[in-house]
């Protein structure tokens, strides 16, 4: 898909981007996508359709093997190096596994979030000038988890740890956020409140955002655009709103069944 009439700037490009692995998998093929500044855009796609690749290919974590990613205009270097180094402390990324440091306080793994902007030995000996904690403790406000700022964060429920993980990606001030599979060890209720989390911090702050899910029923109530992958390539780019089931099933090659969509959390 190329850029949307009535959109501005074009925040991420991918122009005949792949990703052929060692083992000669192929993981990406052809993608050429432009994503606009600002844009909430959920990835969908059945196991191995390519989704993480995508996503990490974004911030050079899985580099290309062809075609190019520009983000904000700035081409990801395909080596590792300062370039590279420069271009992720712009892109915030949440796992589906948390990647926190469990014997360390709330605060000190937000302020991981900061390690590219500080020196060395300040984040090595924990000694954060007063302006970085601040940061750190407004992002943790805004996913509502501040009163947790000095709590292990291996004492926190998984949804805890999981606002954590979104309170370090905004503590970067990135332009970009990246979350793959950010809810698939959550339960419904908490796993809306996490999407709800993203959706208002990218409302509020205009970051562009994209999302890695696996339930539809959540692609569809928070994807304000949805790109479906099959075998490394896009058959689906369009409204969350208008993503019918019949797109569903060709984005997976079959009919869904229960295990694609997560139950409503009760009213």
């Amino acid at each position: 898909m190329t850029d949307k009439p009535g959109t501005s700037e074009a925040m991420i490009r991918f122009r005949g981007a792949g990703v052929t692995y060692p083992n000669g998998v192929v993981g990406l093929e052809g993608i050429d996508l432009t994503i606009q500044r600002g844009e909430f855009v959920v990835i969908v796609g059945s196991s191995g359709a390519g989704k993480s690749t995508l996503l990490r290919s974004i911030n050079g974590l899985t580099p290309l093997t062809a075609g190019e990613i520009e983000v904000a205009g700035v081409a990801v270097p395909r080596r590792q190096g300062r370039e590279l180094r420069r271009l992720r402390a712009r892109i915030g990324m949440v796992f589906q596994d948390f990647r926190l440091v469990r014997r360390l306080s709330v605060l000190s793994n937000v302020l991981i979030g900061r390690v590219a902007y500080v020196p060395t030995w300040r984040s090595v000996l924990n000694l954060w000038p007063r302006a970085e904690v601040e940061l750190a403790m407004s992002a943790l406000e805004r996913v509502g988890i501040v009163d947790k700022a000095y709590v292990r964060a291996g004492q926190l429920s998984g949804g805890q740890q999981q606002r954590v993980g979104i309170a370090r990606a905004l503590a970067q001030a990135p332009e970009v956020i990246l979350a793959d599979e950010p809810v698939a060890s959550l339960d419904p209720v908490t796993s809306h409140q996490v999407m709800e989390d993203l959706l208002r911090i990218n409302r509020e702050l205009g970051i562009t955002t994209i999302v890695n899910l696996h339930f539809l029923d959540l692609a569809r109530r928070y994807g304000q655009r949805i790109i479906g992958l099959q075998q490394g390539k896009v058959v689906y780019d369009g409204s969350g709103s208008e993503v019918t089931d019949e797109d569903f099933r060709r984005i997976y090659g079959r009919r869904p069944g229960e295990d694609d969509f997560l139950q409503e959390p009760a009213a």
